[in-house]
């Protein structure tokens, strides 16, 4: 009896992982000072070796092991790590597979087809599929007594398994549109976008092996703005803040939990992004003055960002 041709849907989420599975690699993760090993998952995205994972995955470790879902494996080195983004780079000595394509996150729409593809606990080939179901959002994360904020997260329902942080979050054409950072809940996974900012992040950790990065301490989401400042601020949209890290910057500002950015730099801010973009090495002690929309009138503030300390 001849087998039924697969569904359009089938056919994509088939197609994704026959394409990325060969070029995400399983990371096992000497971490100093502490007995056994981290794993996580990692995307080859250069011809000569070099892997895009998280910053959590890797720790303060300087190397460990990639394995290949071919049954290969190779040495890798920590090229850099960026944990206000959660991004980190390494680089596997010998060969790697062919590179995956990386895609533009900032052209997702919420409700498209995303599908997930990791290798945990070194078993090559996890693969879930789901849409976006939202976009622009803020992750706080703690680490001891440390505080920090990944920004512009992508969030899916396309389910997470343990050890695929690092992983691959594609569009239908398999390409690389996030890497899959965090299990946020049930049915609930979350992404670092690729786009220009990220981009220049992970640029940055190829040469320098860091980032230095200047910080706010905002939890922010997008929200409409009220018709009569739309046209004035010629956007449509402002951030919300829905948090703000104790002590931090945001805070001594004088800026508030409700208060809606509208501006900053001069520049309209409508996603976390826009912050994001100005947050580096250069922002760092530098006035930025920001607008925000409170209780009905725009006011002004001048923040002074800091430098983002190591976890």
């Amino acid at each position: 009896m001849a087998a039924e041709p697969l569904d359009a849907y089938s056919q994509i989420v088939t197609g994704v992982a026959a394409e990325l599975t060969p070029k995400v690699a399983s990371l096992r993760v000497s971490q100093a000072g502490r007995p056994g090993e981290s794993l996580g998952s990692a995307v080859v995205f250069t011809g000569d070796g070099f892997l895009l994972t998280n910053a959590h995955v890797v720790g303060r470790a300087t190397g460990g092991v990639a394995l290949f879902s071919d049954g290969t494996s190779a040495p890798f080195t920590v090229v850099g790590a960026d944990p206000l983004s959660d991004l980190a780079v390494v680089r596997a000595g010998g060969a790697a597979p062919h590179p995956a394509d990386l895609g533009e996150a900032d052209e997702l729409k919420v409700g498209q087809l995303v599908v997930a593809v990791g290798s945990p606990l070194g078993l090559a080939g996890s693969v879930t599929a789901g849409v976006v179901s939202a976009l622009g959002r803020s992750l706080p994360t703690r680490s001891g007594a440390a505080v920090r904020l990944i920004e512009d997260v992508i969030q899916t329902d396309a389910s997470l398994n343990p050890g695929n942080s690092g992983g691959a979050l594609a569009d239908a054409r398999a390409r690389v549109v996030g890497i899959n950072t965090a299990v946020a809940g049930i049915g609930l996974g979350l992404a670092v976008p690729i786009n220009a900012t990220t981009r220049k992040i992970i640029s940055t950790l190829m040469q320098d092996g860091r980032v230095r990065r200047a910080f706010l301490g905002i939890v922010s989401s997008p929200t409409p703005l009220p018709s009569w400042l739309r046209q004035r601020a010629a956007s449509k949209d402002g951030l919300r803040v829905a948090d703000l890290v104790a002590g931090g910057p945001a805070e001594r500002a004088g800026l508030r939990r409700g208060d809606i950015l509208v501006a900053a730099a001069g520049k309209p801010v409508t996603a976390a992004q826009d912050l994001q973009r100005l947050m580096f090495a250069e922002a760092i002690g530098q006035p930025l003055e920001i607008t925000v929309l409170r209780n009905g009138a725009l006011v002004d503030v001048i923040a002074m960002p800091s430098e983002l300390a190591a976890a």
